[in-house]
């Protein structure tokens, strides 16, 4: 079950990262978590080419359409949902891709900085 009112990395209440594709843990369009979610799907991005290709190389292809799990695949400008350690990764070796701030959950600071959030914040 989610926390109750999720806010963002800002601390207002958290927005929808995407329904087009649908996105989150909960597949629900928001980057919200709960006790389940271990891997922590809190950042909202748009995704780039670059890291779906270090997406791929790190063994989580988001690319390739998998319908037996309802997904068409992520292309570059797609809103995903990611794991915060994974964007974290990302980050150090130059592959993170933009934030959408307003739509990340105040608990991927458990992971990732606010100040790198900010250093790759989109609109």
């Amino acid at each position: 079950m989610p926390d109750s009112a999720p806010r963002n990395v800002l601390g207002g209440p958290l927005k929808p990262c995407s329904r087009a594709p649908l996105t989150g843990f909960f597949r629900d369009g928001f980057c919200r978590t709960c006790a389940e979610d271990t891997a922590s799907h809190t950042v909202c991005v748009e995704v780039t080419a670059t890291f779906l290709a270090f997406s791929m190389a790190a063994g989580n292809d988001l690319s390739t359409p998998r319908p037996e799990w309802q997904f068409a695949g992520l292309n570059p400008g797609d809103r995903w949902c990611v794991c915060a350690e994974r964007w974290l990764e990302a980050y150090a070796v130059g592959a993170a891709p933009p934030v959408v701030l307003g739509a990340t959950d105040a608990r991927a600071l458990d992971i990732v900085p606010l100040e790198a959030l900010q250093r790759h914040a989109t609109a």
